[in-house]
C-alpha cells in the first residue's frame, strides 16, 4: 500500500486550514461585540461553571496555563472577568464574570447565533451537527 504524502493527505492541515476559515467567519459576526472568538468561548464557559479554576479551565479548554492566562489578561484589563482567592489564605484563584462581563457576553451571544446560523447556511444544519459532535468527541478519546 503506498502512502500519499501530499498536503492533501494530512489530516492536521485539513483541520487547521478548516479551522481557520471557520475562525475568520467568528470573529467578522464577534468584531461587533469587540470580542474575539476565543474570549467568546472563555466567557461562556466561565458562565457556565460560575467560578472557574485556572487548572480546571486550562484542561476544559485544552490549552496550557500559560496561554490560557495571556488569554484571560485583556478579560481581566476590560473589567469582564475578575479573580478572587478560593478561600481566606488560598493561592487558587477562581474566576468569575462581572456584571460587565455579563453584558459583554450577552452581546456576544447576539453575535454567535449569527455566526452558527451563517456556519449552518453555508455547510448545512446536519452536517454541521455532525461534525460538530465528531471534533469534540476527539479531545475525549471517544472518537473511535
Amino acid at each position: 500500500m503506498k502512502t500519499q504524502s501530499s498536503i492533501a493527505a494530512c489530516n492536521c492541515f485539513a483541520i487547521r486550514q478548516a479551522a481557520r476559515f471557520v475562525s475568520q467567519l467568528y470573529e467578522r459576526h464577534y468584531a461587533r461585540a469587540e470580542i474575539t472568538a476565543a474570549q467568546f468561548s472563555l466567557m461562556v464557559y466561565i458562565a457556565e461553571v460560575g467560578k472557574a479554576g485556572m487548572a480546571e479551565m486550562a484542561e476544559a479548554m485544552v490549552m496550557d496555563r500559560t496561554t490560557l492566562v495571556r488569554a484571560l489578561k485583556p478579560l481581566e484589563r476590560d473589567g469582564y472577568v475578575v479573580s478572587e482567592p478560593e478561600g481566606k489564605g488560598s493561592r487558587k484563584l477562581l474566576l468569575s464574570l462581572s456584571a460587565n462581563g455579563q453584558q459583554k457576553l450577552s452581546e456576544g451571544v447576539e453575535c454567535w447565533h449569527a455566526a452558527q446560523a451563517e456556519y449552518a447556511e453555508l455547510v448545512g444544519v446536519e452536517r454541521a451537527d455532525n461534525l460538530r459532535e465528531m471534533l469534540l468527541a476527539i479531545p475525549s478519546g471517544k472518537a473511535a
